[in-house]
C-alpha cells in the first residue's frame, strides 16, 4: 500500500511540473506578443536551468550513490535513446499549431512526438525521489521527501515554462484563445508525469541501478539543450544584432543564478 501512495505522490510531482507549462502562456492573457528577443532569453533561461539542475542535482548525486563509470554509461544510453528516437519520429515534426486541427490519431501521434522531448524530465523527476520515505528528507503530507526531490520538482517546473511559452507563440497567429493555449502548453508535458512514475518504479525495485538512472537523465537532458534548445534560440537570435548572443548567455545565467543556491540547500 505504501508502495502506491508513493507512486501517487511522484505523479502528482511530475504532474506539477506539466501545469507550470501552462504558465508559460499566461503572458498572451496582458500582451499579443512575446519578442524574439526576450524568447532567446527564455530559451537561455530554461538551458540554465536544465543544465545546473543535471550537473549538480543527478550527477552529483549519482556519483555519491556510484561510480563515474556507471554515472557515465547512464548518461551515454540518455544521450542514444534520445538520437533514435528523434531519428525514428524525424518524418513526423510537429507545428503547435497543428494541434488545434488534430484529430483524435494525430492527437495520439503528437503525444508520441512529444513524449521523446518532455520524457527525459519526467524521469528526473521519478528517480530523484529514489529516497522517498527514508531518512535525510523534510516532512510534507506524511510523506518524507528528498531534498533533491523537492529540487528537481522545481527545476524542471520553472524550466516548463519558456517551454509552454514557446509552444503558444505559434498559437497565437491562429487567434487561439488564452485558455486553450494554456491547455495545449500543459499537454506538451503530460508525458512527464508518466515518465516520472516509471522512473521511481524502476528504481525502487532495481535500487542498483539508481547511479545509471541519475546519469541517464541528466545525459538526455543536457543532450536536448546542447541539440534542441540553443540552437532553437540561436535560429530565433539569426536576425538579431550578434545573432542575439548576448541574450542567449544572459539567460544562460539566470537560470544558472537562480538555481546554484537551491543545489546547496
Amino acid at each position: 500500500m505504501a508502495f502506491i501512495e508513493n507512486l501517487v505522490l511522484v505523479f502528482v510531482a511530475g504532474f506539477v511540473t506539466a501545469l507550470a507549462t501552462g504558465l508559460g502562456a499566461l503572458p498572451f492573457f496582458f500582451f499579443d506578443a512575446v519578442t524574439n528577443r526576450q524568447n532567446i532569453v527564455l530559451w537561455g533561461f530554461s538551458s540554465g536551468i536544465m543544465v545546473t539542475a543535471s550537473l549538480f542535482g543527478l550527477i552529483e548525486e549519482g556519483l555519491a550513490d556510484g561510480t563515474l563509470s556507471q554515472v557515465a554509461v547512464g548518461m551515454g544510453v540518455g544521450v542514444v535513446l534520445v538520437v533514435v528516437a528523434h531519428d525514428l519520429l524525424i518524418d513526423a515534426e510537429i507545428d503547435p499549431r497543428e494541434y488545434e486541427e488534430a484529430d483524435f490519431k494525430k492527437l495520439v501521434l503528437i503525444l508520441g512526438i512529444l513524449t521523446v522531448h518532455s520524457f527525459p524530465e519526467g524521469i528526473a523527476v521519478g528517480v530523484s525521489f529514489a529516497d522517498l520515505g527514508l531518512a535525510g528528507g523534510t516532512q510534507f503530507l506524511g510523506f518524507t521527501i528528498p531534498l533533491l526531490a523537492v529540487f528537481m520538482t522545481v527545476a524542471i517546473s520553472i524550466h516548463n515554462i519558456p517551454e509552454g511559452t514557446a509552444i503558444s507563440i505559434p498559437l497565437r497567429t491562429m487567434d487561439v484563445s488564452e485558455w486553450k493555449m494554456v491547455w495545449w502548453a500543459v499537454f506538451s508535458s503530460l508525458p512527464q508525469p508518466i515518465g516520472a512514475v516509471i522512473a521511481f518504479a524502476f528504481v525502487r525495485t532495481a535500487r542498483e541501478f539508481l547511479p545509471y538512472g541519475f546519469g541517464f537523465a541528466a545525459g538526455a537532458m543536457i543532450y536536448l539543450v546542447l541539440t534542441e534548445f540553443i540552437p532553437e534560440a540561436l535560429d530565433l537570435g539569426s536576425e538579431l544584432p550578434r545573432g542575439g548572443k548576448p541574450e542567449l548567455l544572459s539567460g544562460i545565467a539566470l537560470g544558472v543564478l537562480l538555481m546554484l543556491p537551491l543545489a546547496f540547500i
